[in-house]
């Protein structure tokens, strides 16, 4: 046991290292997800950019392999929100969360007697999807015909929540998916965890391991798991304490990295929707409470940020018009010479990544 004081600097550099943001580590796409704890998917491209700024001679091509071979598979996880997991993490995380998402249908279906109808509808889904992978858009179609008079997209939504479906690959994709996937029954290529722990202490495992030190509060965030501080007590025989600045317990695996506060960190462009930004109640650690807003947005989308010194330090867009490539970077504050030439050159390797084909490349700080 300890109650060593973290710093916020110190979660910081923990953090980074968890994520593998402190330099670029030699790891296969499937164990490098897996030490994410799954990656946000809400669209293809996130997880690809993800693991290009964190695995040393990332190529787009390893991770198609692993999710056309379904090592990796993408569907719906944590808060009720599309991720990339391995089949092992995809099998526990699904288990441990049924529950939760299935209570979430309560707040979308908006008549009892659509409530009371879900064993049907949920059969109904199952034998739709079972038959072949389909779209959700090829689903709504046939609950018009097959359950007129109920809202379409609410009964979709459930049935994500109900059933476990992934999304399937194709074949000559750039980002291994189509903006519209078809979706797939999981059983078939979900692995049995053979393991001790239940799958809740499985994913609250996965967590700390990733995020540590961390709070109850905090995987329950990042989880939308009820319960979560349950599961962190059942751990705790397993766990080290800490405290942090406003003196809250922080639960973290004994041997998880927790570097100096003072390790050097590069910078680093992360995705839409990464999980760095979304993996704690309070965010502090990596993004100060004054640039927070700034990415919110009303739809929940978290836009790609960049780090400078292990925070994130603002937003970034990247497009390509008639072969020209244009990444826009926009500070929430002025940085360093020496941080804008170092996002400048991480930031042309960014585009050669995203954008290989494009016949020029241009960096604009805004």
């Amino acid at each position: 046991m300890s109650s060593e004081l973290l710093t916020t600097r110190a979660l910081n550099r923990a953090v980074l290292a968890r994520q593998m943001l402190l330099k670029r580590e030699k790891i296969k796409p499937v164990a490098a997800v897996e030490r994410l704890a799954g990656m946000q998917a809400q669209i293809p491209r996130p997880p690809f950019v993800g693991l290009w700024s964190r695995v040393e001679g990332f190529q787009r091509k390893h991770l198609i392999k692993s999710v056309e071979s379904h090592e990796l598979l993408r569907g719906t996880l944590m808060r009720g929100t599309l991720h990339l997991a391995s089949r092992k993490d995809f099998t526990a995380f699904r288990n441990a969360l049924a529950p939760d998402l299935a209570r979430i249908t309560k707040s979308i279906l908006r008549e009892r007697a659509e409530i009371a109808g879900l064993p049907r509808l949920i059969s109904a889904a199952r034998e739709f999807f079972d038959e072949e992978p389909r779209t959700f858009a090829e689903f709504r179609e046939h609950v018009k015909t097959a359950f007129p008079g109920l809202d379409e997209r609410a009964v979709a939504y459930t049935v994500r929540l109900h059933l476990p479906l992934i999304q399937a690959p194709r074949s000559g994709e750039t980002w291994g998916y189509p903006a519209n996937a078809d979706f797939a029954l999981a059983e078939q290529w979900l692995k049995d965890t053979n393991s001790n722990l239940t799958p809740q202490q499985h994913i609250a495992l996965s967590y700390f391991a990733a995020f540590g030190p961390a709070t109850a509060r905090d995987f329950a965030s990042w989880s939308g798991l009820s319960g979560a501080s349950a599961v962190a007590e059942e751990l705790r025989p397993k766990l080290m304490t800490f405290r942090d600045e406003s003196n809250r317990e922080l639960f973290d695996l004994p041997k998880a990295p927790r570097p100096d506060e003072d390790e050097p960190a590069p910078v680093r462009f992360l995705p839409e929707y990464d999980n760095l930004l979304l993996g704690h109640a309070d965010r502090t650690r990596v993004v100060s409470n004054e640039h927070r807003p700034k990415l919110m947005t009303r739809n929940l989308f978290l836009p790609g940020t960049f780090l400078v010194d292990g925070f994130c330090a603002g937003i970034w867009k990247a497009e390509e018009k008639k072969k020209a490539a244009q990444l826009s970077i926009y500070p929430f504050a002025k940085v360093s010479k020496q941080a804008r030439a170092e996002l400048e050159d991480e930031g042309e390797k960014l585009l050669q990544f995203m954008m290989p084909l494009a016949q020029s490349r241009s960096i604009a700080f805004n």
